[in-house]
């Protein structure tokens, strides 16, 4: 469905280097912190801006060659673009429906009511979470095989996000052979959802993991100086220094649970993992 290949693009003071790549069927999660580079990311692959070196494909072609009815097949949300705030829905279900051959009007404006968007109420007037959810309506209004979802859950509150999240899960359901690219800084969102996740940092891919596997195989051992010395290290990928001595993050917790009995191995949240893998130091 998408695949990045050594994609490059610099700016004066951040630089992109990633690879990436989305199967059919797929909820991919991409995870780091604010400026780590996942909103210039998502502008490369929608082709919003030039990159420097490597490919994107999508649907099989360079992302260049991607031609105005294959963009059909696209759904997007991003965190700075959207709609004038002068518009009502009523005005946007009728762009939708002049742009997108497949726009299920009867859909769309069922589920603005579902949600609680009022059809006649200027977007500008608006609450963060409304907008939010009606950015996402919008992208999977006209039967998308590829989303690209910039924080789309920004702005909505546990009981909205859980609807939302539901409604990703649905549409994938229906939709079996099209495939999500989402990005959130709320990773409990994305280890419900998604598949396998990338972890970005400063503009570069420093983990991709199935989410299964982050969330049984990897642990965050807690040991004193001696333990931490004894410690066969092989399976270690990073350790930060603790008042108590280290917290080391591993990828093999049966390993050091089997030959480490007496030391403590906590079951790491992503958030954890992220923490250490951004801010550990290498072995």
């Amino acid at each position: 469905m998408l695949k990045i290949t050594n994609v490059k693009k610099h700016y004066d003071q951040f630089d992109l280097s990633c690879s990436l790549e989305l199967k059919p069927g797929y909820i991919t999660g991409l995870i780091g912190r604010n400026g780590a580079g996942k909103s210039t990311l998502f502008k490369a692959i929608l082709g919003l801006i030039k990159v420097d070196e490597g490919t994107i494909e999508l649907f099989g072609k360079d992302i260049k060659e991607i031609n105005v009815d294959a963009k059909q097949n696209i759904g997007v949300v991003l965190v700075d673009s959207f709609f004038s705030g002068h518009f009502h829905i009523i005005d946007i279900k009728n762009i939708l429906k002049n742009m997108y051959v497949q726009f299920n009007e009867d859909d769309f404006q069922t589920k603005c009511l579902q949600f609680g968007l009022p059809l006649n109420k200027k977007i500008k007037d608006f609450s963060t979470g409304m907008k939010a959810k009606l950015k996402v309506l919008i992208a999977l209004s006209h039967q998308a095989e590829f989303l690209v979802l910039d924080e789309p859950t920004v702005g909505l509150d546990v009981v909205a996000r859980k609807e939302m999240l539901e409604m990703l899960r649905d549409y994938m359901e229906e939709n079996p052979r099209c495939a999500i690219l989402i990005s959130s800084h709320i990773s409990g969102d994305l280890e419900e959802l998604c598949d396998d996740l990338y972890m970005i940092e400063d503009g570069q891919m420093i983990l991709h993991e199935d989410t299964d596997v982050l969330l049984g195989d990897y642990a965050i051992l807690k040991v004193d100086e001696q333990q931490f010395v004894k410690l066969d290290q092989q399976y270690l990928l990073k350790k930060k220094k603790e008042s108590y001595g280290y917290s080391c993050l591993t990828h093999q917790k049966q390993f050091y649970r089997e030959n480490y009995p007496d030391i403590v191995i906590e079951k790491g949240s992503i958030d954890d993992i992220m923490m250490l893998m951004m801010r550990g130091e290498e072995i």
